[in-house]
């Protein structure tokens, strides 16, 4: 009886050992222009109803953008259709979100960034994209990392997609 109760209770810890955290990463949509860069434009904010479209129904829990207005704009549609609230991080080093998303355990969350730090976040959390960098004009990158904990080690899995090709209505 006592060596039943001990299995179930190793088992039980083995398995509260488990879990999976999904975090998706972003850089921020649109922006004005180079004069204005703190604004998203008419396409940024289109293209930021279509990520919230793209993620209403995915889990999403948490929701980390840098302080810039463009970041945080680009996280609103979905905070508000989520009722979360928008978590702000620095926007460098990138090892203190990549530290934060590190700690979540068992969630779904998205980063959203910018173009000189999402390739960076999506490293540090273990994956290699097959960019190298992000283009100027490139606002449409969706990273997916997957992060798999078991008793028997960590598995990481990066998906890389597109989402939404918006046009000012």
């Amino acid at each position: 009886m006592r060596l039943r109760s001990l299995c179930y209770t190793l088992l039980i810890l083995l398995l509260a050992s488990c879990s999976t955290t999904t975090v998706f990463i972003v850089r921020h949509a649109e922006k004005v222009d180079e004069s204005d860069s703190t604004h998203l434009s008419q396409a940024g904010q289109v293209r930021a109803v279509v990520l919230a479209d793209t993620l209403a129904n995915r889990g999403i829990d948490s929701i980390f953008t840098t302080p810039y207005r463009r970041t945080r704009q680009t996280a609103q549609p979905l905070s508000q259709r989520l009722g979360l609230p928008i978590v702000s991080y620095p926007a460098s080093p990138t090892s203190a979100i990549v530290q934060r998303l590190e700690r979540i355990r068992g969630k779904e969350a998205l980063v959203v960034g910018h173009s000189n730090t999402i390739l960076d976040i999506a490293k540090g959390l273990g994956v290699t994209p097959t960019l190298s960098t992000i283009a100027s004009g490139d606002f449409d990158n969706l990273f997916q990392v997957r992060i798999r904990r078991t008793p028997f080690g960590k598995s990481v899995l990066l998906t890389e997609k597109t989402y939404g090709h918006p046009t000012p209505p």
